[in-house]
Parts: C-alpha cells; sequence; structure tokens
C-alpha cells in the first residue's frame, strides 16, 4: 500500500489519508491519533503528509467535511427513496444507524470534539453539521404533522432532539458494549417505539 499511496494525486491522497484517520478513530482514543501514526498507517513520512495538510488541525477539519458530506448526502438519498414522511423519518434513521455501523470512528471524533471546552475549527463543523441534520429531521416532523402522518400537537424542538439523542444513545451503547454491529439489530426495535411516540394515534 506504501507504494500505491506515494504515488497518487494528491486529491487522492487527501482523500486517504482521511480515510485513514476515520480507521484509527475506530481503533483508538481519536485525541491520540498523531500525524506520525497517521504517515505510518499510509506507510508515508511526516514530510510527506504535511505537504497535503500543513498541521493536524487541518486533517481534523478535512475529515469533518468528509463526515458531513458523506453523512448528509447518505440520508438525503433515503429521504428521496420514499414519499411519505413517516417513512423518510424511518428511511434516514436506518441510513444514519448504517454509516455508523461501517464508520464506527466517526462518532468518537464527533464526540471528542464536542468536548473541548474551548472553540475549534473542527468542533464549529460539528455543530454546524448537527444543525444542518437537525434542519432535516424538523422538516419532516413538520410535514408529518401537515400530513396527519404525526401528532398534530407534537412538540416538534423535543420530538427533534429526541431523534437525535436516540441515534447517539445507540451509539453510546455499542461503543461501551464494544460491539459496533448492535447498533444495527436494535435500530428497528428502538425506531418503533420513537415512531408509536409521535404518531397521530390513528
Amino acid at each position: 500500500m506504501a507504494l500505491h499511496v506515494k504515488h497518487l494525486p494528491a486529491e487522492e491522497r487527501r482523500a486517504i489519508t482521511v480515510e485513514t484517520v476515520v480507521e484509527l478513530a475506530a481503533e483508538q482514543n481519536p485525541s491520540d491519533i498523531t500525524t506520525a501514526a497517521i504517515a505510518k498507517r499510509m506507510g508515508l513520512t511526516q514530510g510527506a503528509l504535511f505537504r497535503h495538510f500543513p498541521n493536524k488541525d487541518a486533517i481534523l477539519r478535512a475529515v469533518m467535511e468528509w463526515v458531513a458530506e458523506r453523512l448528509l448526502s447518505r440520508v438525503d438519498k433515503a429521504i428521496g427513496s420514499v414519499n411519505s414522511p413517516g417513512a423518510a423519518l424511518e428511511a434516514m434513521f436506518m441510513a444514519h444507524v448504517g454509516f455508523v455501523a461501517e464508520h464506527p470512528g466517526v462518532p468518537r471524533m464527533l464526540f471528542g470534539e464536542l468536548q473541548h471546552a474551548g472553540e475549534t475549527a473542527p468542533k464549529r463543523m460539528v455543530q454546524t453539521l448537527i444543525g444542518r441534520y437537525g434542519e432535516r429531521v424538523r422538516k419532516l416532523i413538520e410535514a408529518g404533522k401537515a400530513a396527519g402522518e404525526l401528532d398534530p400537537a407534537l412538540d416538534t424542538e423535543a420530538a427533534v432532539s429526541l431523534f437525535v439523542g436516540t441515534i447517539q444513545g445507540l451509539v453510546m451503547q455499542s461503543l461501551l458494549a464494544g460491539d459496533v454491529q448492535r447498533i444495527s439489530r436494535d435500530a428497528p426495535r428502538v425506531f418503533a417505539i420513537y415512531r408509536r411516540g409521535i404518531g397521530s394515534g390513528r
């Protein structure tokens, strides 16, 4: 792999660097990932790595951009694949769960960035991602209320928080259990309870 990476175009090498960080985050505490470890996994020198990223913070920003683009693209595709707000909420929930199951390092990195006391560029990017994600959930809930699928008296903001919090809870339980695939097994049953709670009662 080392020889292969060394001869890739700059943009492809940047992409592989990001994917390498996500892989490493699944194996260890993301805050402990060093540029030396990233370079070693890729079969490069740190000098070669720094030709594409000026510092570790720039690498983290690139990782957060990758996460936002991939996750939102996946949930948007899932939402567009069904024709009712309730079904779209479920599709979005399952798409998010599938993304986490494939990239278990991602939630560990997101949680890690949000725990920083100060303001950092990666932390702001995570906050922006959560905001953009929440807006999608909000629109689906409002559409579900308008269509009569969801309780018209439903507290939309609370329902959005619960949607996001439910996924975060599943992620935390899978990480605590050391079994990332647990999230995929538990998600359908957990979403069913959420869906009943926000339903119109019809």
